[in-house]
């Protein structure tokens, strides 16, 4: 997420009642996770296995509890509980405000663009030109789309991630890491029924221009889409993944998090992703491999009662 305009550290450290060392008259241009974050921005930590992974990331200001050695530029802000001052901040900047209206007098709506019956359009929306709401989609607070997008009935674009931070000695062990984050959508997208998109945590969960989906599929958060993919139903992405150009995912493949699937890969049905996958090729099983490879070995293991049936015979 970033600021509307810059921002004190001396302000953000009143705010979640932190002490400032280092570079302590700087201005912060936003908050973000570790895995989007970027020159100015705020990130928080709090376990110590992921404290030199922060210190050394691209944000310039590193919300932590415990004084440590500050990297040359950057700033820690001290405080006991991390994330709970990531809450404080997100709830200042992008509080939850409900909208009644079934489009909002916030959102803006191009030119030629249909928002058919029961649609819902929330808060600070922008829609592009000659785009089709068809009815019960819903389109959550700061979420973009661009021109020519359809959106069939049933989506939901912009839902909480599904992101938690877990802390043992607490009652409820997960407590929800709020969303302020987007989804933004590009030109010539198209959106099957029933479809759920995640906004990023606090970044953007991205479509690229002219990527085609079936019904039912799902994109978690902060994940990046690439231009002219094709996704059939059932498909399941989860967060932080970057599937560039090109991609197919045939029905029921499910994508692990935090990986990459290159340029022109196409994934069979029901297939399981759990690692990076390289470009150009063609992929089938759980965990996948190459799928020329992986029907060979699906001959053998055919032939395993056979083979064993002359093992027997020969004893």
């Amino acid at each position: 997420m970033q600021f509307d305009k810059p921002v004190s550290l001396a302000f953000i450290g009143e705010l979640i009642g932190a002490t400032v060392h280092g570079n302590t008259t700087a201005f912060a241009k936003g908050i973000n996770e570790i895995h989007k974050v970027e020159e100015g921005d705020l990130v928080f930590v709090d376990h110590p296995k992921y404290y030199d992974t922060c210190l050394k990331s691209a944000a310039s200001f590193i919300i932590i509890n415990k004084q440590v050695d500050i990297p040359e530029g950057k700033a820690i802000l001290v405080v006991d509980e991390p994330f709970e001052a990531y809450l404080k901040i997100v709830e200042h900047y992008r509080p939850f405000l409900p909208s009644t209206k079934p489009v909002s007098d916030t959102a803006v709506i191009g030119e030629g663009t249909v928002i058919m019956p029961n649609a819902f359009i929330g808060n600070h929306v922008q829609i592009g030109t000659n785009c089709i709401i068809h009815p019960g989609v819903t389109i959550l607070d700061y979420c973009v789309l661009g021109n020519d997008v359809v959106i069939q009935a049933g989506t939901v674009i912009g839902s909480d991630a599904f992101y938690y931070n877990k802390k043992t000695n607490r009652d409820i062990h997960y407590k929800k890491m709020k969303s302020c984050g987007r989804v933004v959508i590009e030109d010539g997208v198209e959106i099957g029924a029933g479809c759920t998109i995640d906004r990023g945590v606090t970044a953007d969960t991205l479509i690229g221009a002219g990527t085609k989906m079936d019904n039912m599929v799902h994109i978690g958060h902060d994940t990046t889409v690439g231009k002219n993919c094709l996704f059939a139903a059932q498909v399941g992405i989860a967060g932080a993944c970057v599937i560039e150009d090109e991609v197919i995912l045939w029905g029921q493949v499910g994508v692990s998090k935090t990986l990459t699937i290159g340029k022109g890969a196409v994934i069979n049905a029901q297939s399981g992703v759990p690692s990076d996958v390289a470009g150009g090729k063609v992929y089938f099983g759980t965990p996948i491999m190459e799928a020329k490879e992986k029907m060979k070995e699906l001959v053998w293991v055919k032939r395993i009662p056979e083979l064993w049936s002359k093992v027997v015979d020969k004893k």
